[in-house]
């Protein structure tokens, strides 16, 4: 089996999910149902703030969150609403959106360059 790199990991997931722009993420958010989640550390968020509204659940986490049999599962994870992920510049995120695929998520997409991307867009966030 050939080995794979991270990065060729992420490019594989981005050729597969549905990448999304700062401002497409910003259109998205405005018409509602839609569930922002930000996938980074606790300490990140701290560090470098976060999207207005965002939902905290650490990559480390996110299956366990995802998953409606489990005691970890959080509500804001619905097969029924349209989420989009982030971090901090796009690779955890598109990862996770392909995670999310093979548990039968179908309306799931990442912010493309994560945090970074939309702070660079001119948009706010919390600190």
């Amino acid at each position: 089996m050939e080995q794979k790199s991270a990065i060729d990991l992420v490019k594989e997931a981005k050729m597969s999910i549905e990448n999304l722009t700062p401002e497409q993420v910003k259109q998205e958010l405005a018409l509602g149902n839609v569930v922002l989640i930000d996938i980074r550390e606790g300490e990140e968020l701290i560090q470098n703030g976060k999207i207005e509204n965002s939902v905290l659940a650490p990559r480390g986490m996110l299956e366990f969150y995802a998953d409606p049999t489990l005691p970890y599962h959080k509500p804001e994870f619905s097969k029924d609403k349209r989420l989009i992920l982030h971090c901090a510049s796009g690779g955890r995120s598109a990862l996770a959106v392909r995670t999310l695929h093979q548990m039968g998520y179908s309306n799931v997409a990442h912010l493309d360059g994560g945090i970074k991307a939309w702070k660079e867009a001119g948009f706010p966030v919390k600190r």
